[in-house]
């Protein structure tokens, strides 16, 4: 029994650093214009998902199934404009208090440029968000919550969440990171069994936030 709860913690370390590295090498100045970022990123997270999945099982993906599927969708909705709703505010309050907020902000948004909003936004809604939830909450935060408390594993994962970001040196993107990972994760904490709605939260929240409605 000590045996497993040691490989379960090996594997949540190592796939942790793993994802470290992936967003260290789309973030940092060192390497990011080395790559193109939406298909590295869409990688990463083909990547991430794979592993949460091969680690976790099923249970990474939550209570899919046990509702109908319109009820996720529309809790998701909710989240995700929810969310949205906090950003544009979050978007002008920083404008107003940060002389740096909007440049940074145009720099997220210049990582765009050049890539089809089509596939950018079947990327987003169909791989990168959903991916990116399966893992930090579906497989990192709950795995955590096995072996901490439900909410230590809540902060530790919103921490970690933020600081993968560092290597932009964007504190409007790590903030945002922070925000979101605070949202979803905050989500989780409080109703797990709706993780399926979480994850479509995530993905419609990308391609709002990206391409449909950019701040």
């Amino acid at each position: 029994m000590r045996n497993a709860a040691l490989n379960t913690s090996h594997s949540l370390v190592l796939a942790v650093c793993i994802a470290a590295v992936l967003w260290f090498v789309m973030f940092s100045p060192w390497t990011a214009h080395l790559l193109p970022f939406w298909w590295c990123m869409t990688a990463a997270a083909c990547i991430l998902s794979s592993l949460a999945l091969s680690l976790g099982g099923k249970a990474c993906l939550g209570s899919l199934g046990t509702r109908p599927f319109w009820q996720y969708a529309t809790v998701g909705l909710i989240i995700a404009v929810g969310l949205w709703i906090v950003f544009y505010i979050g978007d002008k309050a920083s404008q107003w208090l940060f002389h740096f907020a909007r440049p940074q902000v145009d720099l997220i948004y210049n990582m765009k440029d050049g890539t089809s909003p089509w596939l950018l936004s079947l990327l987003l809604l169909c791989i990168i968000g959903p991916a990116e939830e399966i893992f930090w909450r579906g497989y990192v935060q709950r795995t955590l919550a096995q072996r901490l408390s439900p909410t230590l594993s809540f902060v530790l994962t919103t921490a970690v969440y933020a600081l993968v970001h560092l290597p932009s040196g964007n504190f409007m993107l790590i903030m945002a990171a922070l925000t979101c990972g605070i949202a979803w994760g905050g989500l989780y904490r409080l109703f797990p069994q709706w993780l399926p709605a979480i994850i479509l939260s995530h993905a419609l929240w990308d391609a709002a936030a990206f391409v449909w409605f950019p701040l």
